[in-house]
Parts: C-alpha cells; structure tokens; sequence
C-alpha cells in the first residue's frame, strides 16, 4: 500500500467482509465509531498506529511489513491468513 487512503479502504474491505458495523468493530477495538470512520476514509491525515493496530487485531488480523517492490501485499498477507484459518 502507498497511501493512507489505501490503508482506509483495505480496512474497510475487512470489516466488511466481517459484516460488522463500524459501531460494533470500533467497540471491540476500544476506538470510537468517528475514528475509525475517518480512518476508512482517510479524513484523518495521521492514522494512530496504536488504533490501527486494534483494529487490525479485532478484525482477526495482524499487520506486517513486506520490503517495497516484493510482490506480497499487505492484501497478499490478509488473504493468506484467511486462507489459513478455514
């Protein structure tokens, strides 16, 4: 990802595919329903890492760094996971 606004939209994709609420995943995350909204959306211009990491972490999902120009995502490394917990 090269972009706050990716990190917002592959969030959002996850708590989707969640099929939770923003309410109910900010809740599980011990964030606020407006943070959370303004990190799906990239309102916010400095994403609190600490927040990201809860999120990521009620989503059932764990961050990553993957060195820049290896072809694994950070979408890539969440698909994975996916496929490793079924």
């Amino acid at each position: 990802m090269k972009s706050l606004a990716e990190v917002g939209q592959t969030l959002q994709q996850a708590r989707l595919q969640k099929r939770l609420s923003q309410e109910e995943l900010a809740q599980r995350a011990g964030v606020s329903r407006v943070t959370l909204s303004r990190m799906e959306t990239a309102a916010k211009s400095d994403m609190s890492l600490a927040a990201l990491l809860r999120l990521a972490r009620a989503l059932g999902y764990e961050l990553k760094l993957v060195e820049r120009g290896h072809q694994r995502t950070l979408v890539d490394i969440l698909e994975e996971q996916r496929r490793d917990e079924r």
